[in-house]
């Protein structure tokens, strides 16, 4: 099976690749950061010319692979075809996913709350993050209709978008590992410990949140209770069309197949899914167009960085399965975490080889075992669960660190629900509260 963009990257272009290239994503993120706490003026600035701000600085990254990199029209194609294939995903779940309506209670008690998470955060494992993410946020919206408060919208993005999805390689980044080699439940039985405690303990803050802050912390106007009396679901057959968006991810990637079955399950969905479910699940594409249109420039603009790390993290002193959890980790919360994963896991492999890292095979990954030696000690056994759970888990850390947690809050937003600003969610949030944790299982388990 071949490796898929998303999953996948040609490696660095043969050239060296200065840090200051890496301006370009540290503005973009600074703006998508800022610009919701600044003036009104600026705000309303933002919000009309974002799309060009972001695509232009993608281009700017773009320019100077073409004409200045050997081989950056290979790094750009491959870049580009990365972001086709994530919105691809992304957006064919989006749609699918609008055209199910499951019915709940908005007067929910704190423990039913906890066991929507739960639930949501087994899912990620069966779905993936982005589809579970994509079916579940509407509902645990509507869930805390009549009391919103933004921390319910970050453990989402924690539980469901992120950390939830550690068990199994359905997704990104962790489905990158299996197309390498790493049979599918090889991590589960390693990584359950971990897990169950990180879940565990988020699960139990935010019932103590909930408890205590979601009165003081809910919108002064909360919305009014909806008429939906209890449990329910519509649009069943989407789950179908569900189910085949995931298994596409499995399809050979030559002729964008992969891409072709998930285009054509949201064209099903959205022309046969009755319109009162998606009137019912207040369906826009603004979410989607937002998406699409910065992340159009994050793919870009990430680029230098991402090569910079590849072509010098023999250097960042990374030894230790700790090491490789942290470094991983705090990529991922500003990186992707699907190519940060790539690239620790390359130095992972040059640690294990004794040599360079090699580049990712282009042929069928059940005849490549370039991670043989990795399964051969304890030591390097370890570094490879090193790698995944800090990839996975840190990617919570930050609106970016992964695919769904910016549509999440995307479709937080254009449901009117109240989110934290950038800052806010790193600074009320992940530094006082996950991070803390994530490192108690690191320093438990690793």
């Amino acid at each position: 099976m071949p490796i898929p963009p998303i999953l996948a990257n040609a490696g660095s272009p043969s050239g060296e690749i200065p840090l200051w290239m890496s301006a370009p994503f540290a503005l973009l993120l600074l703006l998508i950061a800022a610009m919701p706490l600044a003036s009104l003026h600026l705000r309303h600035w933002w919000e009309r010319f974002y799309p060009g701000v972001s695509i232009g600085l993608g281009l700017c990254v773009a320019a100077y692979y073409l004409a200045l990199v050997p081989a950056g029209g290979t790094a750009v194609r491959h870049t580009l075809a990365d972001y086709a294939s994530f919105l691809c995903l992304t957006g064919s779940l989006f749609v699918v996913a609008g055209g199910i309506h499951l019915s709940v209670r908005d007067d929910a008690a704190p423990l039913t709350k906890v066991a929507f998470l739960a639930v949501g955060a087994l899912a990620a494992n069966l779905i993936g993050t982005t589809g579970a993410s994509m079916v579940l946020i509407r509902p645990w919206l509507r869930l805390n209709r009549s009391r919103p408060a933004p921390h319910q919208v970050v453990f989402f993005i924690f539980l469901v978008s992120n950390i939830g999805g550690a068990l199994t390689p359905v997704g990104a980044p962790l489905f990158l590992g299996y197309l390498r080699g790493i049979p599918f439940f090889w991590l589960t039985g390693r990584v359950l410990g971990p897990w169950l405690l990180t879940v565990g303990l988020l699960l139990a803050v935010f019932y103590v949140l909930d408890s205590r802050w979601g009165r003081a912390e809910a919108a002064p106007a909360a919305a009014p209770r909806t008429t939906e009396t209890g449990w329910g679901l519509e649009g069943k057959g989407n789950l179908f069309l569900l189910a085949a968006v995931v298994g596409a991810l499995f399809l050979p990637g030559r002729f964008f197949l992969r891409e072709a079955v998930m285009l054509g399950a949201a064209v099903v969905s959205w022309y046969a899914t009755p319109r009162r479910v998606h009137a019912a699940n207040a369906f826009t594409f603004g979410p989607i167009r937002e998406v699409a249109l910065l992340f159009a420039g994050i793919f870009l603009t990430m680029l230098p960085a991402l090569d910079y790390v590849d072509g010098h993290g023999d250097g960042f002193g990374v030894k230790k399965p700790i090491d490789y959890y942290l470094a991983a980790g705090g990529l991922s919360a500003v990186l992707d975490n699907a190519p940060t994963y790539v690239s620790f896991l390359r130095l992972a492999e040059a640690t294990a080889h004794g040599e360079h890292p090699v580049d990712f095979p282009s042929g069928d990954a059940d005849e490549v075992a370039v991670l043989r030696v990795l399964r051969q000690s304890p030591a390097d056994v370890l570094r490879l669960i090193a790698i995944s759970l800090g990839a996975v888990f840190f990617g919570a850390m930050t609106y970016i660190g992964n695919g769904p947690n910016f549509m999440v809050k995307s479709i937080a937003h254009d449901a009117g629900t109240p989110g934290p600003t950038f800052f806010g969610y790193l600074f009320k949030y992940s530094l006082p509260i996950l991070l803390p944790i994530l490192g108690l299982v690191g320093w438990l388990f690793l």
